[in-house]
């Protein structure tokens, strides 16, 4: 599944310029140019890391990264800004980011920290996995070939699938699904959920994913 990072940058240029590079590195990546914007993408999309500047409109990255952990998120969150005093620095952390990159910075540096804190958080998967006979899922493309020819699945089967291996063994609840399987203005639906499961299962195996009743399914390893 192809990673997604909350680009909080005032600096039309500056963003232009991190979020081309980061889309080459194979990232999905949502611009904000001002803390609100930022908030409402929160709520808007799925995302894996922040990236977030300090001095912005409306809402300061400072308060933006507050006000998001207030609301329980524990995404990955990198402050990058021109504030290099000791002060500004422990007020980044104080605010709950995981990491603090003083501008100007090399872009180089800035993916060395982003993959670092990404595989720190979520560990690491294999781009392609073998799902046993003859089955094979491409976690970047989310592409299931079987004996090489493609199996056709709904996206949203895809995205589950790939959910799934991005958290082997682990229970992930139905809000957690929703959250990453519907967009923002779409109503999820726990009976097309159940549809989504029965064609993996029928595809991948039934043993491979576990229900867990009233709270979610897990992928048996």
């Amino acid at each position: 599944m192809t990673q997604t990072i909350l680009l909080l940058e005032d600096d039309v240029q500056l963003s232009d310029t991190i979020k081309q590079f980061l889309t080459f590195q194979g990232y999905e990546v949502f611009c904000a140019y001002d803390g609100l914007q930022a908030q409402d993408l929160t709520y808007e999309k799925h995302i894996d890391l922040m990236l977030l500047d300090v001095k912005v409109p409306h809402l300061n990255g400072f308060e933006f990264l507050k006000t998001v952990r207030s609301e329980g998120k524990d995404t990955p969150a990198i402050f990058i800004t021109s504030l290099n005093s000791v002060k500004d620095v422990t007020q980044g952390f104080d605010s709950g980011c995981d990491d603090y990159i003083r501008k100007p910075f090399a872009l180089k540096e800035l993916l060395v920290r982003v993959e670092s804190l990404l595989k720190r958080t979520y560990g690491t998967y294999e781009e392609k996995i073998d799902l046993g006979n003859s089955l094979f899922f491409d976690t970047r493309s989310l592409l299931l070939t079987q004996e090489n020819k493609r199996v056709s699945l709904k996206t949203k089967e895809l995205k589950l699938l790939a959910l799934f291996l991005q958290y082997p063994s682990e229970l992930l609840e139905y809000e957690k699904i929703f959250e990453t399987l519907w967009e923002y203005d779409e109503e999820p639906s726990a009976g097309s959920l159940r549809t989504y499961i029965k064609t993996l299962r029928a595809v991948i195996g039934k043993e491979k994913i576990e229900t867990i009743k009233n709270i979610g399914y897990r992928f048996v390893e």
